[in-house]
């Protein structure tokens, strides 16, 4: 039988994205600034409701060294679609806000991947009554 090439490498770059995504929330929710921010293209934009967009490793850093609300909390994945350069995920947030507010809301978020794999662009949505 033979092995398509292309097929394997899909499937192992489809495998890396969707490891290097879960490897994300665990970096957030460790408090991991210096490794999530690896994550990402130094050119990496995040657009994020409330924000204006972060760019580069120093936006990034910014924000989640002080610019985010959340101080501690845990993400629960409940999806991940990894198509081409594209990563959907679909998930659970619960924590604490700087505030001492507990938070409990879902969210989705899409990663755009770089050629060499890392994240180039995110962008995340609150499922939050707002209309």
């Amino acid at each position: 039988m033979r092995t398509d090439d292309t097929t394997t490498t899909t499937a192992t770059s489809a495998s890396a994205a969707e490891a290097d995504v879960r490897r994300y929330y665990e970096l957030v929710d460790a408090g991991d600034v210096p490794g999530l921010v690896g994550l990402f293209t130094a050119d990496a934009t995040y657009h994020r409701p409330g924000y204006e967009p972060f760019e580069g490793h120093d936006g990034l850093t910014r924000f989640y060294s002080g610019a985010r609300v959340i101080r501690t909390g845990r993400h629960t994945l409940t999806k991940i679609l990894v198509e081409g350069s594209d990563v959907a995920v679909h998930g659970e947030f619960n924590g604490e806000l700087h505030d001492g507010t507990t938070v409990g809301l879902r969210f989705a978020d899409f990663f755009q991947l770089a050629a060499d794999g890392r994240f180039s662009r995110r962008d995340t949505f609150f499922f939050a009554p707002l209309v």
